[in-house]
């Protein structure tokens, strides 16, 4: 009998391990919420707060355990107490405490819950680092927690900027933690090393379930090196805050990993996510990030340059009017942006007048001067333009030296330059290949005001560094998923189509059209002199507009009676 006992005792046990592998679901309305170092829980939240949750049979091995409890965008807290203070709980969509364990401490409790009206879905897991491990947020003397593993984030439209509490060296249990500022030697933390990740999440999915399926990459060391990308490694001597360019509507991960290179051991921070957008409804929400106007604007611009890609040499004076509204409107939405607080909407509108009047500037400068070179500069700085955004928009864009404004502008600059210069000899090569270069992007451009994508931001980080002077300090790195590799391949088959067709088309033909204003000067001198030519005997301009003005005032007078109006003389 004692041995079926045994047994029986055995396979629960058995039992209880295959379980505690896999995902645990469950609700908070119970009143206790158990956990397991290293397993994911799925749980609920309501209020009122708070909920205790506790953890049995810490090994006696682990030093400091780290709870982080995670949700898309509603705050939930989690505290050592069950009265909320300042510095023993925490508070935001990725909240995290660390727990010191003391000499012979086999159980750890916290609480949990929210403040907010509707219930929360929540993921939490709880990760368990030895006494050789460094300690997040160990030496912090920034934020509120006394140890703070949390990553502090902050958007704009422009930058999305994390901040986090620099590390301490691990130490035992019932030992005093090192010096946080004794030394700056190779026994002080002053050796620790930070590695910060990014992880892009699907685009175009705003959904709980993709956020806290993906954040389960993202929590432990192992996960995070294998599946984020590194992005920068800072040192002790480096500021604890990293910027990268905001990207509204896309979910991204963060997380720092804090290295040991004397113990060659790791820890993670709690990871935290943003969309650089908000889920609560009004202006600016991640639900409506595709505004009209800017719907409108570039379908109209589409429109143009898809014509500009296959017919732009051709017709000479339309690809001027296009060149010159790109110019002209660029320069003018950068300029009212910076100068004035106006809404987007009359922003976007004037820099359509602005960019209207630029066009018909350059075609009306070729139609009187006919100086095809200044025409040409033109068409080629816009090649160059995009070409030298291009360059940046790759890795070579992140390197450090181009976080200087002054080296940034000035390479950007000499690229853009470089284009029309190489193609000084052959201008109506530069002329067709501008047309379905710039042409066919028109059309990505117009793509991502109904579908976002990530090929787009080839100018709009330019756009950004001219309009913000922090900017220069941002990560530019984006996701370049299936979508991306779909657009690009449209934008590249629409390139090389208008390019082509317009080469072939152009076979034999002059190069140029000639000056407009010497064949209309040319024209009229031959009309007054030639009695025969029937354009010889049209009335002017004047006399013209004058008879037809009389017709159009006749429209609107009332028609006189017949019959005798005058009265009869005796």
């Amino acid at each position: 009998m004692g041995f079926l006992q045994l047994l029986v005792v055995a396979v629960l046990a058995s039992e209880h391990r295959v379980a505690g592998a896999a995902e645990v679901f469950g609700n908070s309305s119970e009143g206790l919420i158990e956990f397991s170092v290293g397993k994911f829980r799925y749980f609920e939240l309501n209020r009122p707060f708070p909920e205790e949750a506790i953890l049995h049979d810490i090994s006696s091995n682990v030093t400091f355990l780290i709870f982080q409890i995670h949700s898309q965008y509603q705050n939930t807290t989690v505290s050592f107490s069950p009265t909320l203070l300042s510095n023993s709980s925490e508070t935001g969509t990725a909240s995290g405490l660390v727990f010191i364990l003391r000499p012979e401490q086999s159980t750890c409790t916290w609480y949990l819950g929210t403040s907010g009206i509707q219930p929360v879905q929540n993921m939490a897991i709880l990760l368990s680092y030895s006494e050789r491990d460094p300690v997040p947020g160990g030496c912090n003397l920034e934020f509120d927690l006394d140890i703070d593993p949390n990553i502090y984030l902050e958007y704009n439209f422009f930058e999305t900027t994390i901040k986090f509490a620099p590390a301490n060296l691990g130490y035992a249990r019932g030992v005093d933690p090192p010096p946080c500022d004794a030394g700056t030697d190779q026994d002080s933390r002053w050796r620790l090393q930070y590695d910060v990740y990014q992880y892009f999440l699907p685009e175009n999915d705003l959904t709980e379930e993709m956020l806290l399926k993906h954040l389960q990459r993202m929590v432990s060391v192992p996960q995070v090196k294998a599946n984020a990308l590194k992005v920068v490694t800072l040192t002790a001597n480096d500021k604890t805050s990293v910027s990268f360019s905001s990207l509204p509507g896309q979910g991204i991960i963060y997380n720092v990993i804090v290295w040991d290179p004397f113990l060659n051991t790791s820890a993670a921070y709690v990871p935290a996510h943003t969309y650089a957008c908000s889920f609560e409804a009004g202006e600016g929400s991640c639900a409506s990030l595709g505004r009209v106007s800017s719907k409108v604007f570039f379908t109209l611009f589409a429109l143009l340059g898809f014509f500009i890609c296959f017919f732009g040499h051709r017709f000479w004076k339309t690809e001027l009017f296009f060149i010159g509204f790109i110019i002209m409107g660029f320069f003018f939405y950068i300029l009212i942006t910076r100068l004035t607080p106006i809404k987007y909407d009359v922003n976007l509108i004037l820099t359509a007048v602005a960019g209207s009047v630029g066009g018909m500037f350059l075609v009306a400068v070729w139609w009187r001067f006919g100086i095809l070179s200044i025409c040409m500069l033109c068409v080629g700085l816009v090649l160059g333009f995009l070409i030298s955004s291009v360059t940046f928009f790759t890795p070579l864009g992140n390197l450090k030296i181009f976080h200087d404004d002054g080296v940034f502008w000035v390479t950007f600059s000499c690229i853009a330059i470089l284009i029309p210069v190489v193609f000084m000899g052959c201008l109506r090569i530069l002329n067709i290949l501008t047309c379905g270069v710039i042409g066919s992007y028109s059309v990505v451009l117009a793509i991502d005001s109904y579908w976002s994508t990530s090929l787009s931001y080839i100018t709009l980080n330019v756009l950004k560094r001219a309009l913000n002077k922090d900017f220069h300090r941002a990560f530019t790195n984006v996701p370049f998923q299936t979508n991306d590799f779909i657009i690009l391949a449209v934008w590249g088959m629409l390139a090389v189509s208008g390019i082509t067709l317009q080469i072939r088309r152009e076979r034999g033909r002059p190069f140029f059209p000639p000056h407009p204003y010497k064949l209309w000067k040319q024209e009229r001198e031959r009309r007054v002199t030639n009695i025969l030519d029937p354009s010889y005997h049209i009335p002017p301009l004047r006399e013209r507009l004058y008879g037809r003005l009389t017709q159009i005032k006749g429209l609107f007078q009332k028609e006189q009676p017949a019959g005798e109006r005058t009265p009869l003389l005796l």
